[in-house]
């Protein structure tokens, strides 16, 4: 799943108990560390609200390729991730 300032990529492991996250930030995106270090936490972060309501065994990968996303209210930001993940169709399912 693809938006304007990051890609999200994801995959099965049926065998997994919980789920793993990863953000890559190039050198490319953002030269310095400290901003590529900052993007990394504010996508973690997060995240890691989110974990709870992810299926157990996926692997999940955001791909971030604008600078922008330093600059974008936390508020905004949280609301793109969610969407990516909607898309990409992770979360739990509601037992009916």
């Amino acid at each position: 799943m693809r938006s304007h300032l990051m890609t999200l990529k994801t995959s099965r492991h049926p065998k997994r108990k919980n789920p793993r996250i990863a953000v890559v930030v190039s050198k490319k995106t953002y030269k310095g560390a400290v901003g590529r270090n900052r993007i990394r936490r504010r996508l973690y972060e997060i995240m890691r609200h989110e974990l709870p309501s992810i299926e157990y065994n996926r692997d999940i990968v955001l791909i971030v390729f604008s600078a922008e996303v330093l600059s974008v209210p936390h508020e905004e930001l949280v609301q793109l991730v969610r969407q990516l993940l909607e898309s990409a169709d992770v979360y739990k399912k509601e037992p009916s």
